[in-house]
């Protein structure tokens, strides 16, 4: 068993598991080690090599000298409590959030004090909902937000130490296998999103694809109803 690690870090919310399932399912260079760094410590963590790769969201500080593969969006909610009016929708505007009090961050890291108080029905607190399902508890609940902008998770990694064993991963987040080339790589999706990347260019060609059908048939029965004149 080779003695080789890759550390890839991944902030909270982020569920990381099924890539690592890809990365042990093939016969890899290295052995995978995942490490939860606080939201707060993301840049930290990659400057002072705690991790080799990690899962960030954006956007990220001064990365200038970071390679950041963009992956999915995450889906902005509030958390209420159960007995909270606004536990009724189905999902919420800024009309309907205009009554209750917001429940302001004080760090990155404090959703789970920010769900705790929203618990007791004082106010909303607006969070990611891969972060809202992470502190979930019975006395609360989430509802999507319509208006919100959503946060975008990315992988990251410092450019200078860019090797063969981090671009493998980065192609196992991305969909090839060992069998694959890497003209076949599928996109990767998460909660809340589609990943950006590899599976663009095969969705644009499909929907043009699809247009110059659409088109093809809408020729086809103007050709007929000219043929045939119009039915009175």
């Amino acid at each position: 068993m080779t003695d080789q690690i890759l550390r890839v870090g991944y902030v909270p919310g982020v569920e990381p598991d099924r890539f690592a399932r890809r990365w042990r399912d093939g016969r890899r260079p290295a052995r995978l080690e995942l490490v939860q760094i606080p939201w707060s410590r993301q840049r930290a963590a990659l400057a002072e090599e705690e991790v080799d790769l990690c899962f960030v969201r954006l956007p990220l500080e001064d990365d200038g000298d970071l390679h950041v593969v963009p992956l999915w969006e995450e889906r902005p909610v509030a958390v209420v409590g159960v007995d909270d009016v606004l536990s009724l929708y189905e999902d919420l505007g800024a009309q309907e959030l205009a009554e209750s009090i917001a429940i302001a961050p004080q760090n990155l890291d404090d959703a789970a004090e920010r769900v705790a108080v929203a618990a007791t029905g004082v106010g909303h607190a607006l969070m990611p909902m891969s972060l809202a399902r992470l502190h979930h508890r019975r006395d609360a609940v989430h509802r999507v937000v319509r208006d919100a902008e959503p946060t975008r998770v990315a992988l990251a990694w410092p450019a200078a130490a860019d090797d063969a064993l981090r671009q493998e991963f980065v192609a196992v987040v991305r969909g090839r296998t060992t069998r694959s080339s890497r003209g076949e790589e599928t996109p990767s999706r998460g909660r809340g999103g589609q990943q950006a990347g590899a599976g663009t260019t095969r969705s644009a060609r499909g929907s043009a694809a699809q247009r110059s059908a659409r088109s093809g048939s809408s020729g086809r029965r103007s050709a007929r109803t000219g043929r045939g004149g119009r039915r009175g």
